[in-house]
C-alpha cells in the first residue's frame, strides 16, 4: 500500500486524530512562532501603548479600495488614486514626523507615519465632498490630519468643508494644530454627547471614534440624527467590536457595510470601518 492509500485508510479509523496531531502541531507552531517574532520586534522597536499605527497588507488595502468604491459609488481606480494622493503628501508626512518627535508625549508615540484604515477615511471624504465632517475621539490627531488633508484637497477643487473634532482631553489633537490643517479644523474639548447637541450646522459625515462602549456609541448615533444633513453618511471605528451602527442603520432605513483591516507586520489583529448610508 502506498503512502496516500495508507493515509486515507488511517483517516477512516479511530487512529485518525492521533495520526493528524503532528501535522496540526506543526502548523500551530509555525503560526505562533510568527506571532511571537512580530510581537517581540514590536515590543522593542515601538513606543505605542494604544491607538497602534501600522500599514495595511497589499490585499487588505485593495479590499479597502473596493469597500470605499461600493459605499461611495466611486470608480475603484479613482479610490486607489486617492490612496496614492495621501501616500504622496510629503508635507503632511514631514509635519507629523516633526510634531511627534517634539511633542510632550513623544515617549509614547512612533515617529513613522502609518495611516492604516485612515486612508479609507481620506478617500470617503474625497468622494463625498462633505461641507461639514464631525469626528468624536481625536487622541494625537492623526486621523484629524488625514480628514483635514482631504478637505483641503476638496477645497482646492471648489468644494470647501470643515472638520469639527470632539474630544474630552484638552491635550488631544496636537498633530492637527498646525497650518494648513488647522485652518479647516475646529477642535472642541468636552463630552461628545453634549458637544453634538451644541452643533450649530448640519453634518454631512459623522465618524464615531471615541468611547467604544456600546452604550456610548449608541448614544452618539442617536444624538447625531437630529443634526444630519440629507443624505449624510455615518462611520464607526468600532465595527469589529459591536453591531451598534449596523442596528442603527437597519432601524433608520439605511444600508450598511463593514470592512476589517489586516495590519502588515504587526501583532495587533486590526480594527475596521463600518459605514451606514
Amino acid at each position: 500500500m502506498d503512502a496516500t492509500k495508507l493515509r486515507r485508510a488511517i483517516a477512516r479509523t479511530p487512529l485518525a486524530p492521533v495520526a493528524a496531531f503532528p501535522k496540526r502541531l506543526a502548523r500551530v507552531a509555525r503560526h505562533d512562532a510568527t506571532v511571537l517574532r512580530t510581537s517581540a520586534r514590536w515590543l522593542f522597536t515601538s513606543r505605542e501603548h494604544h491607538n497602534y499605527t501600522y500599514d495595511l497588507t497589499r490585499l487588505s488595502r485593495e479590499h479597502l479600495a473596493w469597500f470605499v468604491a461600493v459605499t461611495c459609488d466611486a470608480p475603484v481606480a479613482q479610490v486607489r488614486a486617492w490612496f496614492a494622493e495621501l501616500d504622496g503628501d510629503e508635507k503632511m508626512r514631514r509635519h507629523i514626523e516633526t510634531a511627534t518627535a517634539t511633542a510632550a508625549r513623544r515617549g509614547l508615540a512612533d515617529r513613522q507615519v502609518r495611516y492604516a484604515r485612515r486612508i479609507g477615511w481620506y478617500a470617503v471624504v474625497r468622494a463625498r465632498r462633505p461641507a461639514h465632517v464631525v469626528e468624536t475621539g481625536v487622541d494625537k490627531g492623526l486621523g484629524s490630519c488625514v480628514l483635514a488633508a482631504a478637505l483641503l484637497r476638496n477645497a482646492a477643487e471648489g468644494h470647501p468643508g470643515r472638520l469639527t473634532s470632539l474630544d474630552i482631553n484638552p491635550e488631544a489633537g496636537y498633530l492637527a494644530r498646525a497650518t494648513p490643517w488647522a485652518d479647516v479644523v475646529d477642535l472642541v474639548v468636552g463630552d461628545s454627547i453634549a458637544s453634538i447637541r451644541a452643533l450649530d450646522r448640519p453634518v454631512d459625515l459623522f465618524l464615531h471614534d471615541s468611547d467604544h462602549s456600546r452604550a456610548h456609541e449608541r448614544s452618539e448615533f442617536d444624538e447625531i440624527e437630529a443634526k444630519l444633513a440629507p443624505g449624510a453618511m455615518l462611520l464607526t471605528d468600532n465595527v469589529t467590536a459591536t453591531d451598534v451602527l449596523a442596528t442603527h442603520a437597519e432601524r433608520t432605513g439605511r444600508r450598511f457595510l463593514a470592512y476589517r483591516e489586516t495590519p502588515a507586520r504587526h501583532w495587533y489583529p486590526g480594527d475596521g470601518i463600518g459605514i451606514a448610508w
